[in-house]
């Protein structure tokens, strides 16, 4: 009754088996549906493959390789803002316990 009442906060456990569904397995998930969307949705399909078509025509090798890396650190940064959100979320449950208990 008290889980419910949120007397009692959920373990650290529950955080870190969440930490891991939305760091490991939420990014292909996210890929999946977004290609199985476009093949559903002819139109989107056609507009994503003329502006692939466009861009990668248009932008010389720099500005392509460029594109890739910045969108590898966006990923990594935003990899790292989940675990540093979930690490805080651990700490402050360990704070509270130590205060409370």
């Amino acid at each position: 009754m008290d889980f419910l009442a949120f007397k009692t906060f959920i373990s650290p456990i529950a955080l870190i088996i969440f930490y891991y569904m939305g760091a490991v397995i939420m990014p292909p998930f996210i890929w999946f549906v977004s290609r199985w969307i476009m093949k559903k949705f002819n139109l989107i399909e056609k507009c994503y493959q003329e502006s692939k078509k466009i861009a990668w025509r248009v932008l010389p090798w720099r500005y392509r390789m460029l594109f890739i890396l910045i969108f590898m650190m966006m990923f990594l940064f935003m990899e790292l803002m989940w675990r540093m959100m979930f690490e805080f979320l651990i700490a402050y449950m360990q704070m509270r316990e130590a205060l409370v208990g």
